[in-house]
């Protein structure tokens, strides 16, 4: 589920980037937060190559 998230990768990459840079310490915790599907997430950014680095804690 997405609930307010953009359907568009590109767009959605801009969001949730920018939401792990400025209010979440992670990705779990943003998924916690807004109830979000954190592999839905993952495979939507996953169809335009990006993934998850924990370490720097954005899509890259």
């Amino acid at each position: 589920m997405f609930l307010n998230l953009p359907k568009d990768p590109v767009m959605l990459l801009s969001v949730i980037n920018t939401k792990l840079r400025d209010r979440y310490p992670s990705l779990d915790a943003l998924c916690d937060d807004l109830g979000a599907d954190r592999a839905e997430i993952a495979e939507r950014l996953g169809m335009i190559d990006y993934v998850y680095d924990a370490g720097r804690n954005q899509f890259v």
